[in-house]
């Protein structure tokens, strides 16, 4: 029963007894009146006027529109991207698994996905402290509205910018069974993957679990720095990529015919739009607006600039023609690698990482990837799985206790320490978790679906394309 309704049914029971019992014997009887409950609202609830008027709305409006950044670069930006790469007969499927994606995850974000992932504090899994947005949303104090805050922003922009991340992460992984996977198994599977696979990561890295460096003493091998998704987001999903891919098999054609993206003007601009929101993923993982915040978007910038340039000039070495997909390919690269280090390293250390990954992920996407067969449509495993990788490594290397002093004023990246290789440690032995624990994850996860509806569309629905068979619509109506 609601407060309101109780206050209005005790009234009347208040008004009723007044005229069947005489004043005077009210005032001589010991009546026990049951008070109405008093109002619970979350510890440190702010009013409006507290939010607006303190420094509390600097941060929350940089954090909105940081959220605003990262759900610009699911769609239009990867959305862009990853549709031009993809034959013209498929590229309405990768724009509806974008969209459905955004629709479907914070869905779950919104029912249990943000309180497993950041109820409760440490452990292995977060608890239901904001199921169905409990302890999120606004709150009535009694007198006024109340809203909810964590740290230097509302719990609401919080739940927002991290769910944010929950809808790009499951996407990025699309790009290894595009033109080829059911629709249906893919909504299955998104599901599933960011129930089991991503909730509990974000809680082991973000929420202080066993993979935190701010875990202390309980994390293992000492934590990892992971500044805005290296583990979490592109090598979890890069991994599962891959398993994806090999599990679901080459589209018809591959290797033996030419399959070639039907449109890189849409992939050049979605790369354009995913470097731009890039800039809210990263620097809005400092979580306010502060010297750190600037720092960490000039390292994100850094980062892309050199990727892009090095992957370039390695194909202008190789092939001796500098191409536009490459480019658009290492400016992501670089944006990946710098994604766990950009709060922790100076932006020169940052310009090395873009170009490192720059090379080392054209030589995954173009040498690796036909060497060993698979076939990673759109090189999710090549550019985020790999490239994640790189960033989560030399994060160890390159840490610097300037940016942010993690460490109590003691020296802790490898170079900074002259050698010491403890945070690089903790650096791989997280990696190694997250590969083993996505990869193994993916691979049962997409067994079942296997066998219960199918992972694949038959032969004549490939041949056809899956805009058609799948959605009964044309991206292009040709004459």
């Amino acid at each position: 029963m609601n407060v309101a309704l109780r206050l209005a049914i005790l009234a009347c029971l208040v008004g009723l007894g007044s005229f069947l019992v005489p004043t005077e014997a009210l005032a001589q009887a010991d009546v026990i009146v049951e008070q109405p409950p008093a109002f619970e609202t979350s510890p440190g609830a702010l009013t409006d006027d507290e939010i607006a008027n303190g420094p509390v709305a600097v941060h929350n409006a940089w954090m909105l529109t940081c959220c605003v950044l990262v759900l610009f670069m699911t769609a239009p930006g990867l959305a862009m991207f990853y549709g031009g790469l993809v034959r013209r007969k498929n590229v309405l499927s990768v724009l509806m698994q974008c969209i459905f994606l955004m629709g479907l995850m914070t869905f779950i974000w919104a029912l249990y996905g943000y309180s497993l992932a950041f109820g409760g504090s440490g452990g292995w899994i977060g608890n239901f402290d904001y199921v169905f947005m409990n302890g999120v949303q606004r709150e009535w104090n009694g007198t006024e509205p109340v809203t909810p805050m964590e740290g230097s922003m509302t719990r609401l922009t919080h739940m927002l910018f991290q769910g944010m991340f929950f809808i790009i992460t499951p996407a990025l992984i699309c790009g290894a069974f595009a033109e080829r996977m059911k629709f249906s198994s893919m909504v299955v599977f998104a599901i599933f993957w960011g129930t089991f696979i991503y909730c509990p990561l974000c809680h082991w890295v973000w929420d202080e679990g066993p993979l935190s460096y701010f875990a202390g003493d309980k994390a293992i091998a000492g934590g990892a720095l992971d500044f805005a998704g290296g583990t979490v987001v592109h090598i979890s999903s890069g991994v599962s990529a891959l398993v994806a891919a090999i599990l679901i098999g080459p589209r018809m054609g591959y290797l033996k015919e030419p399959i070639q993206p039907h449109n890189l003007t849409y992939t050049a601009l979605g790369a354009a739009m995913l470097w731009v929101g890039w800039f809210g993923f990263n620097a809005g993982s400092e979580l306010a607006s502060d010297g750190l915040t600037s720092s960490a978007f000039a390292t994100t910038h850094f980062a892309a600039a050199a990727g892009a340039v090095a992957w370039a000039l390695t194909e202008w070495f190789v092939l001796g023609k500098p191409t536009v997909l490459g480019a658009s390919s290492g400016a992501v690269a670089g944006l990946v690698c710098i994604t766990p280090a950009a709060g922790f390293v100076q932006p020169m250390p940052a310009l090395i990482m873009g170009a490192m990954a720059g090379v080392v992920c054209y030589i995954a996407c173009s040498k690796l990837k036909h060497a060993l067969k698979y076939d990673d449509a759109l090189d999710a495993f090549g550019v985020h799985g790999v490239g994640g990788t790189l960033g989560a490594v030399l994060t160890g290397v390159f840490a610097s206790r300037a940016c942010w002093d993690v460490s109590n004023g003691v020296p802790i990246g490898l170079i900074e320490s002259g050698g010491d290789f403890g945070l690089v440690f903790g650096q791989i032995i997280a990696v190694g978790v997250t590969v083993i624990f996505a990869g193994v994850g993916s691979f049962v996860m997409l067994k079942i679906i296997d066998a219960f509806i199918g992972l694949r569309v038959t032969a004549e629905a490939e041949q056809r394309g899956l805009d058609v068979n799948d959605h009964g619509e044309e991206g292009y109506m040709l004459s």
